[in-house]
């Protein structure tokens, strides 16, 4: 038998019962505060200057988990290959990333879970299904931004033993492909209207598609006035805290070379 407010009336059933309630609301709490953001039970291997590092920890930034333990490797040492990151990435590839005992290595992956998890700082994925569409659209392009300017350019610059190994043809058909890759992105601006990919606040789409972006200017590439969109946004988005904090050390520390300059 229960009273009107749902407790028992035998006293050692109602006392277990408030007993039970009590240990789910703390369960409850605890959960709740593991949202509010805390990253001092993370673990995060990254490479200065990877996009792929650098756009896990800008979220984290925005997540307000900041206080992630973070280890630099050398890729040049061959860092991403030790007994230590192996252990959690087979791969041998940063960011290796550690959440508790959960082990999430993939870059996107690990930003979809903590966006999915931590309810804190800013929210990356909107809510409202048009801008939530529009965000994983342009998300989910970036592989191919990264594509043209990776595979088809920038790596025949890093791979190729000398200059002379460089195939000029593929390397002029590249970077007309980058060209007009920048333009459907400087598109993308003006039909936003506003600074960032979204047209309203930043979002996982600027963190996944900024990093790549600023690769490429520190290789020379020039904005404007060809891309005045692009322009805007890279300075309006280089000056965000989240951005200033996980800015690439080597980046600060010396330029980049010139590859890119003749993509006007």
């Amino acid at each position: 038998m229960t009273t009107v407010s749902g407790l028992p009336t035998n006293p050692n059933l109602k006392a277990a019962t408030v007993t039970c309630i009590f240990r789910v609301c703390c369960s409850s709490l605890v959960t709740q505060a593991k949202m509010a953001g805390t990253g001092k039970d993370m673990l995060l291997y990254w490479g200065s200057g990877s996009p792929p590092c650098w756009r896990l920890m800008i979220v984290l930034e925005e997540k307000g988990l900041s206080d992630c333990e973070k280890k630099i490797i050398s890729f040049s040492e061959k860092g991403h290959k030790s007994d230590e990151v192996l252990k959690l990435n087979p791969r041998g590839q940063v960011p290796t990333f550690k959440c508790g005992n959960l082990v999430i290595n993939e870059s996107n992956a690990s930003c979809l879970f903590l966006e999915d998890t931590y309810k804190s700082g800013t929210q990356l994925i909107p809510s409202e299904p048009a801008r939530k569409a529009n965000v994983l659209q342009r998300m989910f392009e970036v592989p191919s931004f990264n594509k043209v300017a990776f595979e088809d350019v920038l790596g025949q610059y890093f791979f190729a033993k000398k200059p002379e190994d460089i195939d000029q043809e593929k390397m002029k058909k590249g970077k007309a492909a980058l060209k007009e890759e920048l333009a459907m992105w400087e598109g993308y601006l003006v039909k936003a209207g506003g600074t960032y990919l979204d047209g309203g606040g930043f979002t996982m789409a600027d963190a996944f598609f900024f990093p790549t972006l600023a690769f490429l200017v520190r290789n020379g590439l020039k904005l404007g006035p060809t891309f005045p969109k692009l322009a805007a946004y890279y300075d309006a988005v280089s000056k965000r805290p989240s951005v200033q904090k996980s800015w690439p050390p080597h980046f600060k520390e010396s330029e980049g070379k010139q590859h890119l300059a003749d993509v006007l």
